[in-house]
């Protein structure tokens, strides 16, 4: 049974799953077009990262930064042993609720555009595309989407 709680970046098979996921990133996109943050960034007060388990194996994680008036969906990835599990939905699920207790009504985020299967999610959990937001550069590796909750 898949379980979504709070989690430590720096748990070895979370600081595991980050690393796969900033490798694919790198693989996939220029340096300037990676925008994922560090294993000790997503440790500050204003990030809440969750991950998922699947018994004792923490087979997938999340995190919200809270950016004032919104929530940034960041770090999502889910370990290839469980794609198709439906956990990227229980840890999207989980964030928004997360977005809602920090009084937040808009949750965005940005994804590389090689990304289909992270589209195709969004897309399913409410999300529509917007341009950039924040700090981040208009840049033709990534997409940005956003949900009003």
């Amino acid at each position: 049974m898949i379980t979504i709680e709070a989690g430590d970046p720096h748990h070895p098979q979370a600081t595991a799953l980050l690393q796969a996921s900033h490798a694919l990133m790198e693989s996939l996109f220029p340096a300037e077009s990676n925008h994922y943050l560090s294993i000790d960034a997503l440790c500050v007060p204003d990030i809440h990262f969750l991950v998922a388990k699947n018994d004792d194996q923490i087979v997938g994680c999340g995190a919200i930064a809270n950016k004032g008036d919104y929530g940034e969906i960041k770090s999502m990835f889910v370990a290839e042993c469980a794609r198709g599990l439906g956990v990227a939905k229980l840890l999207m699920d989980a964030l928004e609720k997360q977005a809602l207790l920090q009084d937040l009504s808009t949750v965005r985020l940005e994804t590389g555009n090689l990304l289909h299967a992270a589209h195709r999610l969004y897309e399913a959990c409410g999300f529509t595309y917007v341009g950039p937001f924040g700090d981040y550069p208009d840049d033709p590796n990534s997409l940005f989407m956003q949900k009003v909750l």
